[in-house]
């Protein structure tokens, strides 16, 4: 007999994160910038309850993983989770990363692999960032360009004050894009 699915959460807070989830990166490394936004439900309200995971090459385009065929070569981690607050702000601090090569061998634009843990949701949602100062990279980035155009800009990291803003609508309208892997 089958059991029914939970949903992730309220619970997250429990286990996950950790001190330095946040911080990709130390403070003071030449080129650290904050990422940073709001998740948001359907209705717009935000979601004070949710964690956002990240995955990342290092700038040079490497994964710091035995499965990355190139070698990783700079101990860079690559890997960042942060806790919503009560206004469903998150944050990771966090260098930009390189392009890395496709399926097919293609470089992609650089970006970061994003997951989204929240009450209500049966499974983890995923999403990319990618930067909206990288137009050249992002022109010709597979993955980015199977999205429909008008629903790319969901996809796109801005630059602000504070480094780049990513909001994370997670239905409704300009719900962000979401992967199936």
């Amino acid at each position: 007999m089958t059991t029914p699915s939970q949903t992730v959460g309220p619970y997250l807070s429990i286990g996950l994160p950790w001190p330095d989830g946040p911080d990709v990166v130390a403070e003071g490394v030449p080129g650290a910038f904050r990422l940073h936004g709001v998740v948001t439900d359907g209705a717009g309200d935000p979601v004070p309850d949710a964690l956002v995971e990240t995955w990342q090459a290092d700038p040079a385009g490497h994964f710091d993983h035995p499965d990355d065929p190139r070698g990783a070569v700079s101990g860079f981690r690559g890997f960042g989770r942060c806790p919503t607050d009560d206004s469903g702000r998150w944050a990771i601090r966090t260098l930009k990363p390189g392009p890395v090569p496709g399926p097919d061998g293609m470089p992609q634009a650089p970006h970061i692999d994003v997951s989204v843990f929240a009450r209500g949701l049966l499974h983890r949602v995923v999403t990319r960032v990618y930067f909206a100062d990288e137009e050249t990279a992002n022109a010709t980035d597979a993955i980015l360009a199977s999205v429909p155009l008008p629903r790319r800009a969901t996809l796109l990291a801005v630059p602000d004050e504070e480094g780049y803003r990513f909001d994370i609508r997670l239905q409704g309208d300009d719900e962000t894009v979401f992967f199936a892997i």
